[in-house]
């Protein structure tokens, strides 16, 4: 694990270079004006070729296309991205940087094509009806549906579309402008008609990402300034609109009465709450005592021992609250402590291996998470993407260029997390970590481990509430004895999410995870391109070209089967590097609700698709009183 050599432009480059190609049939050409046919239209893509849905098909094979409208779901923030913020909010503009802005603010919004959660990639038209993909990938056609509108009534335009991708690219949120990179141009060949051209550099998913970007109202935006945070609603185009809402507090999402595509396969026995409201709470304590009084209605349980201990109040007892396990097979993530080597203390990764021997897993499962989790040994978890074992031919011949750059241990087993004895303190991994820390320059000066030059190793665990500590004590506890000047911090969360983005943090907890099939958004979270943009996900600040190289190969492959093969390789690189000391996972969500909701009899693959399957058993509501 010592430093390394790196990598010379030539070897990068021959690497990224395998599979480049982009091998979508070539559609016979039509001119991109008014009249222009759009020639070998499709209702669909997906990065590989294959299809689920028929041209044909009437709807989405996990919703009921007769789940009753009406009703409302009273939520806690369960998942968030951009700037959003799930303990409080001070804006409604969640596609830049600045500002805390409110969950739930992407159900205003519609995109070209929307996912369909039962296929690893696969995207189907909502505004637009159709896309074409011309020159091999690199360009594409889509023609919008006439139907479409802003809920302030205007038409959704190719002018709007334009406006959108370009302004996102140029000004948006770095997790959003980052994708959109190797977007070239957009321009509207017509009213219904929009042109993206993508650079050769594009990774094979780009097309869906493209296709899959919020379409903004452009007149709406031309007498505002896209790039200040505000609490003025924009109209979207999407099923929802923003109701009422009190900045911190809470925020109402209404239907849309006669929402355009409600009649639409793709969003057919969907969308079925008349109001989605989301309530902020800053501590896990007061949002959990909102549940059990009946002030929300739906909560997304994260804490283990709250799943196995304190769901025990009447209303569970008497049946009013039920208990839902939902199976994910979805990639479960990277959680984990993220290790900023953009601070000097973590530069060697010797000391980052160090730091992770003195977290003890197996204690902290059986003490404190009622033995509810498995070890996250990748960064690809619970997914076909995960590299096990040694790697095979295929992977060795990717790996093989980056011999004696990269550990040795890349070509070996699959780097797993030490197994503990499960004491809390195992001396012998303890041992193993103050060897590494020595080894990195670290000496022993009474009861703190200082460097070369005398200074002490100081470590910062930043979090945003209290309820980590119980997990973060132990460790914390465990890095003391080492002689590391080991503590948390708790900060008000808006300080927390301003120091994440900016990168200013030691140490900090994160949950993360990919999509079935990788697209160009990986590059934010390992990409040196990533490194030094606020806001990206690359919270660790890795920047090494033999990561560089293989998340290239992995979004240009040609086929699953290469992809699967460049991802093993690629997390096999990742793991060497120690990045993040690894948390825990569950293959399932905990839902607790009121017992007023029905869902489908079949979720999809790859979502919980509770806020847009669900829906409310009026007989219900009524008979526990609820007024939804």
């Amino acid at each position: 694990m010592s430093s390394r050599p790196r990598l010379t432009r030539r070897e990068t480059l021959a690497l990224a270079a395998a599979g480049l190609a982009f091998p979508i049939p070539r559609a016979a050409r039509a001119e991109e004006g008014a009249a222009a046919p759009v020639e070998g239209a499709r209702h669909g893509f997906s990065i590989f070729g294959d299809l689920k849905y028929p041209a044909d098909f009437t709807r989405f094979d996990w919703v009921n296309p007769d789940a009753p409208k009406g009703g409302a779901l009273l939520t806690q923030a369960a998942t968030w991205s951009t700037n959003q913020n799930p303990s409080t909010f001070n804006s409604l503009h969640d596609l830049i940087l600045k500002g805390d802005a409110a969950v739930g603010m992407d159900l205003t919004r519609a995109a070209l094509m929307t996912r369909a959660h039962d296929e690893p990639d696969a995207v189907y038209g909502l505004v637009a009806e159709s896309l074409e993909i011309r020159d091999g990938g690199a360009t594409l056609v889509f023609r919008l549906r006439p139907a479409a509108r802003f809920s302030d009534g205007a038409p959704v335009t190719a002018d709007d579309v334009v406006f959108s991708l370009t302004t996102l690219k140029a000004k948006g949120h770095p997790q959003i402008s980052e994708l959109l990179r190797e977007m070239v141009s957009a321009e509207a060949a017509a009213l219904d008609r929009v042109v993206v051209r993508l650079s050769q550099k594009r990774g094979r998913g780009l097309p869906a990402i493209v296709a899959t970007m919020p379409v903004l109202s452009k007149a709406w935006w031309a007498k505002r300034d896209f790039e200040a945070s505000s609490l003025e609603p924009e109209p979207g185009c999407g099923p929802y609109r923003v109701g009422r809402f009190e900045a911190g507090r809470f925020i109402e999402y209404e239907a849309v009465a006669g929402w355009w595509g409600a009649d639409l396969p793709v969003a057919r026995g969907r969308w079925n709450f008349r109001t989605i409201r989301y309530d902020f709470y800053r501590e896990r304590t007061a949002a959990f005592e909102a549940f059990k009084a009946g002030a929300t209605t739906l909560r997304e349980e994260f804490v283990s021992l709250a799943w196995a201990t304190q769901y025990d109040f009447p209303a569970l007892a008497d049946g009013r609250v039920k208990k839902i396990e939902l199976e994910d097979h979805s990639p479960s993530g990277a959680q984990g402590w993220f290790l900023n080597t953009r601070r000097e203390i973590f530069a060697d990764p010797r000391v980052r291996e160090a730091i992770g021997l003195a977290f003890d897993f197996e204690w902290s499962n059986k003490n404190l998470f009622f033995g509810s989790y498995l070890r996250t040994p990748s960064f690809f978890v619970n997914s076909e993407l995960e590299a096990t074992g040694l790697p095979d031919a295929a992977e060795r011949a990717l790996l093989e260029p980056f011999r004696g750059k990269v550990p040795d241990e890349v070509f070996g087993e699959a780097w797993r997390p030490p197994v503990s004895d499960g004491s809390g303190r195992d001396r012998s991994l303890l041992r193993r970590a103050s060897v590494l820390l020595t080894e990195a320059g670290w000496t022993r000066k009474g009861d703190r481990l200082v460097d070369a030059r005398g200074r002490p190793m100081e470590i910062e665990f930043l979090e945003a509430e209290t309820s980590f500590a119980r997990i973060t004590g132990p460790f914390v506890n465990n890095l003391r004895a080492l002689g590391i000047d080991a503590r948390e911090r708790v900060v008000d969360p808006s300080q927390f999410e301003k120091r994440v983005t900016d990168f200013d943090f030691d140490v900090v907890s994160r949950r993360w995870s990919l999509g079935a099939t990788p697209d160009d958004g990986v590059r934010q979270f390992w990409h040196s391109s990533s490194r030094d943009t606020p806001g990206s996900n690359n919270l660790a600040g890795i920047a090494d070209p033999a990561v560089d190289a293989l998340v290239e190969t992995l979004l240009a492959a040609p086929t699953r089967e290469v992809q699967l093969t460049a991802a093993h390789a690629l997390d096999r690189v990742l793991r060497a590097g120690r990045w993040w000391v690894p948390h825990w996972y569950k293959a399932d969500h905990w839902i607790a609700a009121w017992d007023v909701y029905e869902r489908p009899k079949v979720k999809p693959r790859y979502d919980r698709a509770i806020e847009s399957t669900w829906w409310v058993d009026a007989a219900r509501a009524k008979a526990l009183g609820k007024g939804l």
